[in-house]
């Protein structure tokens, strides 16, 4: 069942939500040649805790960091380690937080240092395609109309988006009702409702949209070895425009 969030819970989300873009945008800040993706997740860790929240993907059915930390062809679910970024790298970082009950969750790529052209443009396109893709999450729109319009903008620019893996709702839990993916037909899924919330999170290869998940469990590659970039928001359905429960800063 896909919940419908109270005026109450709403206001508990902004702050979680709030908490959860500062929390990129510190990671953001962090991406430079010779820093460790686990110095970030521990900058990510300690400033969450530091106003009284835990970060939400810690432990998560066993996932060891704070925030995930994926590098060039790296899709999602990268686990934070002693590998130094280098100039050029493409570094997505996924945070979460949960506050006084309820959880925010984004993302951005950024880069490391001078990136190539090709490297800028798949996250530019990675971006805007969410952008892209909420102007559709208005009410009287089904949630794959969402997903038609992040894929229709990818594809138009020449990259693929992955099938593997979707957006979410967002609450109580981490991952609520209804999935909601980054590809498909429009007009299907559940309508949407003033006071759904929901994780929008494009996820773009430049090669094909084919990933495999390594030994560890976690760690989701593209099958090309081809750059990957993943921006994500957390936003509430109103009765107008969507609303961006984790706001922009620092998310480039």
């Amino acid at each position: 069942m896909i919940s419908i969030k109270s005026d109450r819970e709403i206001e508990l989300m902004h702050r979680a939500g709030a908490l959860t873009s500062q929390a990129r945008a510190l990671a953001g800040s962090m991406v430079k040649p010779g820093v460790s993706t686990l110095e970030i997740d521990h900058a990510v860790r300690d400033f969450i805790r530091s106003h009284g929240a835990e970060p939400s993907f810690l432990n998560y059915s066993g996932y060891p960091g704070s925030a995930c930390i994926s590098i060039n062809e790296v899709v999602i679910h990268g686990i934070p380690d002693h590998r130094k970024l280098v100039e050029g790298d493409i570094v997505s970082v996924d945070v979460g937080a949960y506050l006084d009950g309820f959880h925010g969750d984004c993302c951005g790529t950024f880069a490391c240092g001078k990136i190539s052209p090709e490297a800028r443009r798949l996250i530019d396109v990675t971006r805007q395609s969410f952008f892209e893709g909420i102007k559709m999450a208005t009410p009287g729109h089904r949630v794959s109309d969402i997903s038609h319009a992040v894929q229709q903008y990818v594809e138009k620019n020449g990259y693929s988006v992955v099938r593997s893996f979707v957006g979410h709702g967002v609450g109580a839990k981490l991952h609520e009702p209804p999935e909601v993916p980054n590809f498909g037909p429009a007009g299907h899924g559940a309508r949407l409702l003033p006071g759904m919330v929901l994780a929008v999170e494009p996820m773009v290869n430049a090669g094909s949209w084919e990933v495999r998940v390594l030994k560890d469990g976690w760690t989701t590659v593209t099958v090309d070895g081809s750059l990957a970039a993943h921006y994500e928001n957390t936003i509430l359905i109103t009765e107008g425009e969507p609303e961006l429960l984790t706001p922009l800063g620092g998310d480039l």
